[in-house]
């Protein structure tokens, strides 16, 4: 039986991830629970003080077909490579995929990502960036 994951990013400012992977994948932030009209009001209601309301965050797709993904404040700073990292895919044609890629890119830049290489391999182009806080990633 296959299992279902939540991907989890530690973050030093979650709010910021969680713009920027939105716009990344193309998800929303997670609706509040039934019986709430905000986050907020959830979790004051949960016995969490609004200096800890931007603690955690959670982004989901849409269309309800990709992971869930986690955001949680931590203390530290990132500090090495990561070993795991996302491959967020363009789709479509292969004969233009360069082209979305690298407007995909653009949009990442203007949402606070940095690129860190281009390849061409083995027929195949992808851009690797960083996220906000470091996290590399790769664009196909």
């Amino acid at each position: 039986m296959a299992r279902t994951i939540q991907v989890t990013f530690d973050a030093v400012n979650p709010p910021v991830l969680r713009q920027f992977w939105c716009t990344a994948l193309g998800y929303i932030r997670q609706p509040p629970p039934d019986g709430f009209d905000d986050w907020e009001s959830a979790v004051a209601s949960w016995g969490i003080t609004p200096e800890h309301f931007e603690d955690f965050d959670a982004i989901v797709d849409p269309d309800g077909n990709g992971p869930r993904i986690f955001i949680q404040k931590v203390p530290e700073p990132k500090t090495a490579k990561n070993r795991v990292h996302l491959d967020v895919n363009v789709g479509g044609n292969p004969a233009d995929r360069a082209d979305r890629v690298r407007a995909h890119v653009q949009d990442l830049v203007a949402a606070g990502g940095a690129v860190q290489r281009e390849f061409t391999q083995n027929g195949e182009f992808w851009i690797v960036m960083t996220d906000p806080e470091g996290n590399e990633f790769c664009v196909q």
